[in-house]
């Protein structure tokens, strides 16, 4: 930032913060404060990298694209290029992702570069309905590690799924054990998998302690009855239709409602991508997008741990 006048870098960075903090469950407008963000400092690698994580996140998959190529062309690094790759499946272009899987740039990447190019390249091949090449792209000797860094968790998961694709359920559920064994931090959800396999129907139950409170709140203590019997006199007919109320108000005691204020509440109008940007005058946590390698959006989105 520090290439920046010191109002663009304060504004960058806040809404760098904000990308950060609405990548999860708001990507769309994740990606509206990535645009604000390159639009006063679209020269550094780490906003332009950002920006193609939002907009990839978000499924605008030609824009992240070319914020990624962007953020390569910038810092000179081979570290997006799997994520490019992937982008190009999100585009309907599976062949150019297989294409990049072969390109001098692989070799350039770093070993949790190198297996997301293949989980990249097995993707790509499912896309076309190649399944046994899919199963066959991912059998590399990082598939035989104990290591329990996030590729080999997501390697072996994405093998277990090509093979479940494949038809080949035995073997499938064996990897997913295996995914289970080396997933420390719950990155992938082999777990569930491994038990639809298994048959095992999960049961949100309450526990003793909820029960007991659910059914405290609907028992009515006799005591409060014959107290409030003191303060409400209802008077009814033969017919047993209501004539007459009688309340006696000194008596109300806690029975009484609590006093209104006499100010409404105002609705809040939408904050807009400036106001959300205001985090403080020392946003702390600086860049942290999301990893460059994350889970992409649901319906088989391209990238996902399924492929």
């Amino acid at each position: 930032m520090r290439t920046l006048s010191v109002e663009a870098a304060e504004i960058v960075s806040r809404h760098l913060v904000m990308t950060s903090r609405l990548l999860e469950d708001r990507p769309d407008l994740a990606w509206e404060h990535a645009k604000a963000a390159v639009a006063r400092g679209g020269r550094l690698a780490v906003v332009r990298e950002a920006a193609g994580i939002a907009a990839y996140s978000a499924g605008e998959y030609a824009d992240a694209l070319a914020q990624f190529r962007a953020a390569r062309r910038i810092s000179g690094s081979d570290s997006y290029w799997p994520i490019m790759a992937d982008c190009e499946r999100g585009l309907g272009r599976p062949e150019r992702a297989i294409s990049m899987a072969g390109a001098d740039e692989v070799d350039r990447l770093d070993r949790a570069g190198r297996v997301e190019m293949r989980i990249v390249a097995s993707g790509a091949r499912r896309d076309l309905g190649q399944l046994d090449a899919a199963v066959v792209t991912l059998q590399c000797p990082e598939l035989q590690s104990t290591s329990t860094e996030s590729w080999s968790a997501r390697l072996k998961f994405a093998y277990a799924d090509a093979l479940l694709a494949a038809g080949r359920e035995d073997e499938a559920r064996e990897w997913f054990a295996k995914t289970v064994d080396v997933d420390d931090a719950d990155e992938t959800d082999a777990a569930e998998r491994l038990a639809d396999l298994d048959g095992i129907v999960w049961v949100d139950t309450l526990d003793d302690d909820e029960d007991a409170d659910e059914a405290d709140e609907d028992d009515v203590d006799d005591a409060d009855l014959d107290e409030l019997d003191d303060v409400v006199t209802l008077d009814v007919d033969d017919d047993l239709e209501l004539v007459d109320v009688d309340i006696d108000e000194d008596n109300l005691g806690e029975f009484a409602p609590p006093a209104l204020d006499d100010a409404s509440d105002e609705d809040d109008d939408e904050p807009s991508i400036e106001d959300l940007a205001n985090v403080g005058d020392d946003p702390t946590g600086g860049y942290g997008a999301a990893s460059l390698f994350q889970e992409p959006p649901a319906q088989d989105a391209p990238g996902s741990s399924s492929d």
